[in-house]
């Protein structure tokens, strides 16, 4: 989709002058690296490129930037009192894989230009719908969804609307890229769950400056659980999200072939609970989407465009209306 567009430019410049560079001499590979570090700068960049700023334009979104890891603002003040607070959340862990075999191919230089810029792009999907970056596991990034000023409902949509996005960007722009290079596609897995009120305390952990203010949840633990059972893009969710968010795109991680034992990802049988974890369909999510364009005949997906309607006044119409007389005689009507 156009909305990665500058995300796949900065990976492609990194493969190909890595291509150029194995061939020239050292002074002029100087040069090269000298432009892989721009690359990497660029790759670390604190706001979202061009490309997918132009979708909180298009949808109307109200992106959370200028963020601080691991300091939810609606929760910030808990560094300071050492106190803790009851307050739902959606936890999404998103992971890559497969990117440590990049390493046969490339530099680390040129592995950290397509790992950062991957990572951004996986971080400003998710700021753009709101979603607030609590940590980094090397490339795998851990986000919350929801705050004081959302309901658990609309945090949960624009937190899909964010997983199934990047899971499609992952799926088809950048695996197209590297089968281009004919280099092995690396992928996603996420995972994702829901907590309400009385089942998450956020509070501090760790020492002094050597802290985040966090959550302590079970249903936060199992978000990188569920990871772990997806398949290579795809998105297991658990059982509170179905409840909070029912629609047709879901379907019990035991349906799928291989996986038969894994229908729970938690059980305390002493309580009788039994936590079951579901294979989210997102492709047919974005599908369904009144701001998703499917092309009939490939199936490809895009970014359907804002709609400006006319002024609708007289002079405004003029030059259609002049091509269907007798209605219009080019003068004001009452």
């Amino acid at each position: 989709m156009d909305i990665y567009k500058n995300y796949l430019d900065n990976i492609r410049e990194a493969l190909t002058m890595s291509t150029a560079g194995n061939t020239l001499n050292e002074s002029i590979d100087k040069s090269f690296k000298s432009e892989q570090i721009r690359l990497l700068a660029d790759s670390a960049q604190a706001n979202p490129m061009p490309s997918l700023m132009k979708l909180s334009s298009e949808w109307n979104l109200q992106p959370a930037l200028n963020q601080k890891l691991g300091l939810h603002p609606d929760f910030e003040y808990l560094k300071k009192t050492l106190g803790f607070e009851e307050h739902y959340i959606h936890s999404m862990f998103i992971d890559i894989k497969r990117s440590t075999n990049l390493f046969k191919r490339y530099s680390p230089l040129v592995v950290a230009i397509i790992t950062n810029t991957v990572q951004r792009a996986a971080i400003h999907t998710c700021m753009m719908f709101g979603g607030y970056v609590h940590r980094l596991h090397g490339d795998g990034t851990f986000v919350y969804f929801g705050g004081r000023n959302q309901t658990p409902k609309e945090s949960i949509h624009r937190c899909l609307q964010a997983a199934s996005l990047f899971s499609h960007f992952m799926k088809t722009d950048l695996r197209g890229l590297f089968e281009a290079h004919n280099i092995e596609p690396i992928y996603t897995r996420i995972g994702i769950d829901y907590g309400d009120d009385k089942h998450v305390i956020w509070t501090m952990a760790g020492v002094g400056e050597v802290s985040e203010v966090t959550t302590c949840s079970l249903h936060t633990s199992l978000a990188p659980k569920m990871q772990a059972h997806a398949e290579g893009n795809g998105i297991v969710v658990g059982d509170n999200i179905l409840k909070l968010y029912p629609t047709e795109f879901y379907s019990p991680v035991c349906h799928r072939p291989g996986k038969e034992k894994f229908r729970y990802i938690f059980t305390d049988p002493d309580n009788n609970f039994y936590y079951t974890q579901h294979d989210f369909n997102w492709q047919k999510f974005l599908k369904a989407s009144d701001k998703i364009v499917t092309n009939a005949l490939t199936g490809e997906i895009s970014i359907k465009p804002k709609q400006v309607l006319p002024s609708a006044t007289t002079s405004a119409l003029a030059s259609i209306a002049s091509t269907n007389r007798p209605y219009y005689d080019g003068e004001p009507t009452a």
